[in-house]
């Protein structure tokens, strides 16, 4: 049985960046991608725990090849949302202004930055 997708632990999340970088992919594909470009895995801990996340509803698997090809069962923004709406109630409590603050205290911001933390302003002004 398929749970609703949740929030994905550290390993999942690393799987599910391949994924959404790189589309559907085979577990091959996605042990190899995090040998090279993340960490050391073992071939058979990264296809059990894509077993896993697809009895989560992390992942959805196609069968209707010899090879089972794995894909993201939601958008990387969705999960990226549920994430920082996670950080943001339990650390911030609620407060998304505090976030913002705190990811910018004491940091410079270039020009192109800044730009776009005016347009979004605006925007929510306009709202």
């Amino acid at each position: 049985m398929v749970n609703t997708p949740h929030e994905p632990t550290k390993s999942e999340l690393e799987i599910l960046q391949v994924l959404w970088q790189s589309g559907p992919s085979t577990a091959r594909y996605v042990n190899d991608y995090l040998n090279e470009h993340v960490r050391p895995v073992i071939y058979m801990s990264t296809l059990k725990l894509m077993q896993i996340m697809v009895e989560k509803g992390l992942l959805e698997k196609n069968d209707a090849q010899s090879k089972h090809v794995y894909s993201a069962a939601q958008e990387e923004s969705k999960t990226k949302d549920i994430l920082l709406n996670t950080v943001v109630d339990r650390i911030f409590k609620g407060s998304a202004s505090d976030l913002v603050m705190q990811l910018l205290g004491g940091k410079k911001l270039s020009a192109t930055e800044r730009k776009t933390f005016e347009a979004l302003i605006k925007k929510l002004d306009q709202q």
